[in-house]
């Protein structure tokens, strides 16, 4: 049997060894010109961070070829966070450590806060993390066992109330999932259990390393790549996709996995994109430094986090925003949250001048030796994620939490994976969503064709 996997992101590298460990002939349609997805960077800067969590996920991956996943190390602390007014709180892999940075009351907040984290992620994690997309009695059984720990009639903005401090600290964990999390439900809480319980890990070489270390895998397993190659159309026959048309041609098989946004794959196939809220996209600013610097993650809070939400909320970019940077040798990433595009949009022509002003507010709280700079926009974004919504629908709402399923309107042999579907964004929930998309994908085949898959 023939699979075309679309994509060479994480979900994509993954389906695509998936398919191949199961004797399929491979071939994986690329529109950029190397593997990576959004984690290719800038001339050898990283498009985001170096660090990793879930580890558990890509060793399992490599570890069904005989593979590891070399060099990682824990992280501590985990991230140093700053407020205008002076406030550090840089949370340890040892909770002592962590505690003694706060008040008697804050220390009562933070742990009842963090084992409730633990219980939504524990109680969570065999249905919406490491399963297929659950179905009505599978939702049913977890609402029956752990529905009520999850408080499913509460915003994230009230469970999470606990002073000036913890309260934007435990609401940005909502914004992994491309929640605004003044919208998002409360049981994106258990979001904060896998950085702060279960640990952050540094990867030399980080992301784009570990999507190198998959590519050269996949190859070296058979699998054929061909880059530069941009998907326009998918022929949809009765229940099957017939063929995948690129810039470049034709091409035809028996199976099929979207590793894109799953907004374009409705595209591609003639079907109704929804018209649904998305969640937020990212405007990022990556550089060069003159000299090294110690690895670091900081987050440097705005003024009111509240209002900086609003302007995101009202489709406009914040100018008093939360900055998020990484920092690792001679390279640095800014990041921080920002708008969808509206439809229709070209590039704004404020980009480099909103990313001079970031620039700027980062020089009066964490100077660097910077000697160049590249500008990452909604716009950027959007060759990979529709409208540059970098999840895809906004995680908003108790049913907005369920991220969309495999399937798509009724195609056997076609798989919808990656970071818009379940279970969620993110390298390793990505990479889980291509490999176990794929398992599920071949199932169905074998069903379809009575056995032979």
């Amino acid at each position: 049997m023939k699979a075309i996997v679309v994509g060479a992101g994480f979900a994509g590298l993954a389906a695509a060894l998936r398919l191949r460990k199961a004797g399929l002939e491979v071939t994986v349609l690329e529109q950029f010109d190397q593997p990576g997805g959004k984690a290719i960077g800038w001339e050898g800067v990283p498009t985001g961070p170096t660090v990793l969590t879930l580890p558990e996920i890509p060793r399992q991956i490599l570890g069904a070829f005989g593979q590891e996943l070399a060099g990682l190390k824990p992280v501590s602390p985990l991230t140093r966070y700053a407020w205008p007014d002076g406030r550090v709180f840089a949370p340890e892999l040892e909770l002592g450590a962590t505690l003694a940075q706060l008040s008697a009351q804050e220390a009562r907040d933070y742990r009842r806060l963090l084992d409730q984290a633990r219980t939504m992620y524990e109680g969570a994690r065999e249905t919406f993390i490491f399963s297929q997309p659950p179905q009505v009695f599978r939702l049913l059984q977890y609402g029956l066992r752990e529905g009520v720990k999850a408080h499913p009639l509460q915003p994230l903005s009230a469970l999470v109330q606990s002073g000036p401090y913890l309260t934007p600290f435990f609401l940005r964990f909502a914004t992994y999932l491309g929640a605004n999390p003044y919208r998002a439900p409360a049981v994106l809480h258990n979001i904060a259990w896998v950085e702060l319980g279960l640990g952050v890990f540094h990867l030399p070489g980080g992301m784009r390393a570990l999507a190198q270390q998959l590519y050269e895998l996949a190859r070296a397993q058979g699998v054929q790549f061909l880059f530069g190659h941009r998907v326009l159309q998918m022929q949809r026959l009765p229940g099957r996709v017939g063929a995948l048309q690129t810039d470049q041609g034709w091409h035809s098989a028996d199976l099929y996995v979207s590793a894109a946004d799953r907004h374009f794959t409705l595209g591609w196939l003639g079907l109704p994109v929804p018209q649904e809220a998305l969640g937020v996209s990212g405007f990022a600013v990556l550089m060069k430094l003159s000299e090294a610097v110690p690895l670091g993650h900081f987050i440097y809070f705005s003024a009111d986090y509240r209002a900086e939400w609003n302007q995101i909320a009202a489709g406009r970019w914040p100018q008093d925003p939360t900055l998020y940077l990484h920092t690792d040798g001679d390279t640095a990433f800014l990041l921080v949250n920002a708008p969808p595009l509206p439809p229709g949009t070209s590039s704004p022509p404020e980009s480099q001048a909103y990313a001079a002003h970031l620039l700027q507010k980062l020089a009066q709280l964490h100077p660097l030796p910077i000697r160049a700079w590249q500008a990452l926009s909604p716009v950027d974004y959007s060759r990979t994620a529709y409208r540059g919504a970098l999840y895809g629908r906004a995680p908003h709402g108790l049913l907005g939490a369920l991220r969309p399923g495999w399937a798509v309107a009724g195609l056997w042999n076609l798989v919808q994976v990656g970071g818009t579907v379940h279970p969620g964004g993110g390298v390793p929930l990505s990479m889980l969503s291509g490999w176990n998309g794929a398992g599920w994908l071949l199932s169905r085949a074998s069903r379809q064709r009575g056995g032979v898959a």
